[in-house]
């Protein structure tokens, strides 16, 4: 399929002269994203680097075969091979650590069994590799949960226990509760002893478990806006009367108080078969248990229309209190600029719902493929190249914040650092964080890409500095040239982000190996490039630049 280049006016003038320019590479049926054109197009003056990426996409109307490339640079072909070709191990990783390894808990014994396995693989390549602690964290090992229905009827549920939470110390029987709704804390306390020796069903029940899309496209207008009011209604009705009886902290902690058996939250992610799945509250002293949206909501109806729902519960979990926390680094040394640094990062800690697949072990396998890539084709690099795998990113970017904190001579000497975290799709959308050099080095390191792989990315250039969501954040709030490499995630946060079902399936292989071989070119090229990416930054309107945060060294509880 043929594709075009499109550019778009200049946004701003700044004192550097450079142009702000926002650059996209798209299917031709598709419309410009935010056009913002205000005079045409022959009367745009591109800068240089933007010359560069129309020279390496401009191509014929038939697709470029994989063994063309926008120059003759052996590096970047080998790359290519290594990457896309037989040569490629993705598959054999991601199936290891999904499959074998699964979740990865900050202090669980699948993060440090994951910690071992990256050390063991870097080793079978002869990548110079070490864990770096950072901390300590709240140990803890899940076991076994089974929950079942007895009464009214006989039912095995879906559902599991929450990260953190404590077990039952065998077999529990006991009847369900729907907490009602309360006008104050008043009305609350009155009520509590009711809940005394049974289970809480704590949250509301969906009135639909059914997908919007289903909705959408079966459903009639009339039916599908009363049914998104009913939702709404019972959400807005459910808060309130949590927040009059004392707030989500407050009850759970009189719940566990008053010495219920367990305690039932639910969160639908709003997807078929799909349930975040975090974690019990600090300081949990009763199971915290998770159905699934439509088992929770028939133990809820049963129990708000007085059916006499009953639970036997067996859920297993050993608590190992505070133990050490390690980030993973693997090291390619700079045979020139050794004191200057191009770092590969993702974060290798998950959620313990499911096998963290998309979140973030897709990240994790790419810059594990990534490097393993360039030891093969590219092992005395110009600049030293680190790959991190960060813990801690799920409790507030920690391994990312504690290495930056831990490490300023690679904050000083950082060129780039390239992060990826947020699904499996290919790598669409790359934005310069507010720095108004980095396009220019983009421009250039593009130019030599394969159309392959650039045809389907959107720079955003000058952009704006992100304000959160993962660790580039730890480099970009202390000034330097941290970039995320974004993955098209349409059906990310419903699906897969902190859901119970992040496994392994839910991995696009394909996406998988493009998005390594691009990672392992930015890698090549940032680090061969002659000049330093220039960190000046753009004037923000009304906000001030992204500041750090210390890094929390152990988990508080």
């Amino acid at each position: 399929m043929t594709l075009n280049v499109v550019t778009s006016t200049v946004v701003r003038q700044f004192p550097s002269a450079l142009y702000p320019v926002r650059a996209r590479l798209y299917r031709p049926a598709a419309p410009p994203i935010r056009p913002f054109l205000s005079r045409p197009h022959s009367m745009l003056r591109l800068p240089s680097f933007l010359l560069g990426i129309l020279a390496a996409t401009a191509l014929a109307v038939a697709p470029a075969a994989a063994q063309d490339f926008p120059s003759q640079d052996p590096v970047i072909q080998a790359i290519w091979e290594q990457g896309m070709g037989d040569a490629s191990q993705v598959e054999p990783l991601a199936q290891v650590l999904m499959d074998s390894i699964g979740p990865r808990l900050s202090g669980s014994p699948g993060q440090m069994a994951a910690n071992q396995w990256l050390l063991e693989r870097y080793g079978d390549w002869d990548v110079s590799a070490r864990t770096e602690e950072y901390g300590t964290w709240l140990g803890w090992e899940r076991g076994i949960t089974h929950i079942d229905l007895l009464d009214p009827r006989v039912r095995t549920l879906n559902g599991t226990m929450l990260a953190w939470s404590p077990g039952t110390d065998g077999p529990v029987e006991g009847e369900v509760v729907a907490f009602p709704g309360f006008g104050s804390e008043a009305e609350f306390q009155a009520w509590l002893p009711q809940a005394e020796g049974k289970f809480v069903a704590l949250s509301y029940a969906e009135p639909t478990c059914r997908a919007p899309e289903s909705w959408e496209e079966h459903a009639t207008e009339e039916s599908w806006a009363r049914m998104r009011e009913l939702r709404q209604r019972t959400a807005r009705a459910s808060g309130q009367g949590i927040q009059e009886a004392g707030g989500q902290g407050s009850v759970g902690a009189a719940l566990q108080e008053a010495g219920v058996l367990g305690i039932l939250p639910a969160r639908w992610s709003v997807g078929w078969g799909a349930n975040k799945l975090v974690s019990a509250p600090a300081g949990a002293t009763v199971p915290w248990l998770h159905l699934s949206c439509e088992d929770y909501g028939l133990v809820h109806r049963l129990a708000a229309n007085g059916q006499g729902p009953r639970l036997r519960v067996d859920a297993d979990a050993e608590f190992g209190g505070e133990v050490p926390v390690h980030n993973v680094i693997g090291e390619l040394r700079g045979a020139e600029l050794p004191d200057e640094y191009v770092l590969l990062t993702a974060h290798l800690d998950s959620w313990d719902g499911a096998s963290g697949a998309t979140d973030n072990g897709s990240g994790t396998i790419m810059m594990m493929e990534a490097m393993r890539i360039l030891k093969e084709v590219y092992p005395n690099p110009r600049r030293t190249i680190l790959v991190a795998h960060w813990g801690g990113e799920e409790q507030g970017l920690i391994g990312s914040g504690a290495f930056a904190e831990d490490h300023p001579e690679v904050v000083d000497g950082l060129q780039a650092a390239f992060n990826q975290d947020n699904g499996t799709w290919r790598i669409d959308f790359i934005r310069m964080q507010g720095l108004l050099g980095a396009g220019e080095h983009f421009g250039r390191w593009f130019s030599k890409v394969p159309r392959e792989i650039t045809q389907h990315i959107e720079l955003d250039i000058p952009g704006v500095p992100e304000t959160g969501g993962s660790d580039h954040m730890s480099f970009i709030c202390r000034g330097t040239a941290g970039f995320r490499l974004q993955s098209n995630y349409p059906d990310y946060r419903q699906y897969t982000w902190h859901t119970d079902i992040d496994t392994y399936d839910k991995l696009v292989l394909d996406d998988l190996r493009n998005n390594a071989t691009l990672a392992a070119m930015l890698a090549y090229l940032a680090s061969e490039d002659p000049e330093r990416v220039d960190t000046e930054q753009r004037e923000l309107e009304g906000r001030d630049w992204p500041g750090c945060r210390p890094a929390q060294r152990s988990s508080g509880r």
